[in-house]
């Protein structure tokens, strides 16, 4: 009777699961068909692109989960969900090519991006006014900072009366764990070459090093002075006069002084910008305006030509940490898998229509071992075909190492490159287990038999031998860097050092050749070419379908998405990476996390 109802209870639940199943399947499926592809959107005439950026920036958009879909009904996640920047930025391309588009309405929203990103996105509003004799109109409740650098290059800026503008200035902060593992009986030992090198850092000290507080000081002090003048510029204001707000406190001062001090043009409800907008556009008031976000704008078709030539023009994303082990806040899908880049670089190699490959990287670094193999695929393709690199938010430590042997490397002013470093790092839990009463015991029949084991200290002959595995490993980085740069390893070791750099202060070092953003890159590829026409195609092919969304929407609980976000997430992320130590590549190539509060 027993085996009777524990038999019925697994038939009923098994019911239950596969009925919650096939209905989330149908959701799926309805959605799918709902969700429009290139050329199922016919814009109305004057219409307008509505740029509400809320939610996080992700280098390329994937295919929504089904909890980004159902919106409020995701239990951990916010409204926003996830945003491709090259979404954002062809958006904007079709809005000033579609003549029933009249121009951008771009409310401020919170975007959790980098600065390099934030540049892209707004060099693309600037050619967009630039090229055009459309408008740009801003409105915001509030603008925090990165959101009035964006706001900046609108025809007005339009502040709610009783909202606010937050300008006040950069900073990065590291965060440092030393206390909390000497409490928990964990030791670190540390192995790097690079004095810059500052990603081991958090495990290893309390405070910046001086080396580590000169080159933040840097390269956030590049990064602010772009962007102050060029909001000074835009706004016909000076940087004195911007830095001057930033210190007296701008995100305090009432609508009535932000327009005296120039930040913003006019004062105006929400519920009026309906209004605000037909009199602009000369239309009745109360019209009801057309308006397309960046989702219903993958489904508008650009006025561009069909190419017959059968050329092509590859875009390669490679972007986020080089075979890493993963995360709880973001799993190795988010990541460079090295032998996956490999074999895709190796096709690209062998196919005669593709005539060049633009290799947009975007990656703080990772496995040092991982960044040697992707290295020697981007020497062989070189071989065959003009590889540029077009570097996004970071491409840094083993992000510039993947990097360096392009024919030309393009990056934007405020991407963070160089930190040519090594470093490596081993755990010891040998307090710890003896905190909670366990004891380790090993037999070996060699000396270095259970080398890597966590339970105890280092040898001084194992460290002596970790070290020199570092010390060679960046030998041979800067000797990559050397060759594919046209210098000599002295001179790469000298702005080497693990230090990072800014994409403006790079070019001064000749560690980029140009300053710009993907379209440039794919110029500068077309031109190495030598076509006249092509067909330009992004790679690896996007996941698509059910299954994948299924696994979307498994990645975004497992991330915690919604519940760590910005330097939460950040802080988790180092202390969880302590207990994946064992699991990472034993040699580095990563830059440090320092955390840019923006």
């Amino acid at each position: 009777m027993k085996d009777f109802f524990k038999y019925v209870l697994a038939t009923v639940v098994g019911l239950i699961v596969a009925g919650l199943v096939m209905m989330f399947l149908g959701v799926l499926t309805i959605f799918g068909f709902a969700s429009s592809s290139d050329g199922d959107v016919t814009v109305e005439s004057n219409s307008v692109l509505k740029l509400k950026l809320d939610g996080v920036l992700s280098e390329r958009a994937t295919t929504p989960s089904p909890l980004d879909i159902l919106g409020d009904m995701n239990p951990m996640g916010s409204s926003g969900g996830s945003i491709g920047l090259d979404d954002v930025l062809s958006a904007i391309k079709k809005a000033a090519e579609n003549e029933d588009i009249k121009g951008i309405y771009l409310e401020a929203a919170t975007l959790d991006a980098q600065p390099a990103s934030y540049e892209a996105i707004r060099d693309a509003l600037v050619d967009f006014k630039a090229n055009t004799d459309k408008f740009i109109i801003a409105y915001g409740d509030d603008y925090d900072q990165m959101m009035y650098y964006l706001a900046s290059t609108a025809d007005k800026i339009l502040l709610n009366p009783k909202g606010s503008v937050d300008w006040h200035g950069l900073a990065g902060m590291n965060m440092f764990y030393k206390d909390l593992m000497d409490k928990l009986g964990i030791e670190m030992e540390i192995f790097k070459v690079g004095t810059f090198k500052s990603a081991v850092e958090p495990y290893m000290l309390t405070e910046m090093s001086d080396a580590n507080r000169e080159q933040i000081a840097a390269y956030i002090g590049s990064i602010w002075n772009k962007f102050t003048s060029e909001v000074a510029a835009s706004r016909n204001l000076t940087p004195d006069a911007l830095n001057n707000l930033a210190d007296e406190g701008a995100l305090f001062k009432t609508g009535e002084e932000m327009i005296a001090a120039g930040l913003v043009d006019s004062l105006i409800y929400k519920n009026d910008m309906r209004a605000y907008l037909n009199k602009y556009m000369g239309l009745e008031e109360d019209k009801e305006i057309s308006s397309y976000g960046v989702s219903e704008m993958r489904g508008v078709k650009r006025n561009t030509p069909k190419d017959k030539s059968g050329n092509i023009v590859a875009v390669y994303y490679a972007y986020g940490g080089i075979d890493d082990t993963g995360s709880i806040l973001g799993g190795s899908s988010d990541g460079i898998e090295s032998e996956k880049v490999i074999k895709d670089l190796r096709k690209l190699q062998d196919d005669e229509d593709v005539k060049a490959v633009v290799l947009r990287v975007n990656s703080p670094g990772g496995s040092a071992y991982g960044s040697e193999q992707i290295w020697y695929a981007v020497s062989q393709l070189k071989t065959k075909k003009p590889v540029i690199v077009s570097m996004g938010d970071y491409a840094a430590s083993g992000g510039y190492y993947i990097s360096c042997n392009a024919d030309t490397i393009v990056a934007e002013p405020t991407t963070l490159t160089g930190s040519i470093g090594i470093f490596g790092m081993m755990p010891n839990f040998e307090k710890v287990t003896k905190k909670i009463g366990v004891n380790v015991d090993v037999e070996k029949t060699n000396a270095l038999a259970d080398m890597g084991n966590s339970y105890r200290a280092m040898t001084e002959r194992e460290k002596a031998l970790m070290q020199k595995t570092i010390e060679r490993g960046y030998d041979l980085f800067t000797t990559r860097c050397a060759e594919g740069r046209g210098k000599t390893q002295a001179q790469i070791d000298e702005i080497g050092q693990g230090r990072v750099w800014t994409g403006e202060m790079a070019l001064e070092l000749g560690l980029v050749d140009v300053l710009g953003g993907l379209d440039d890159a794919i110029d500068i590829a077309v031109k190495k070419a030598g076509v006249e026409a092509y067909t330009l195609k992004n790679y690896p092919e996007k996941e698509s379908g059910m299954l994948s969304s299924i696994l979307g929407m498994m990645n975004e609980s497992i991330r915690l998405n919604g519940v760590l976000k910005g330097d939460a997430a950040q802080i988790f992320n180092d202390v969880y990476t302590i207990s994946q130590i064992e699991k990472m590549d034993r040699v580095q190539a990563r830059m440090p996390n320092a955390i840019i509060i923006r």
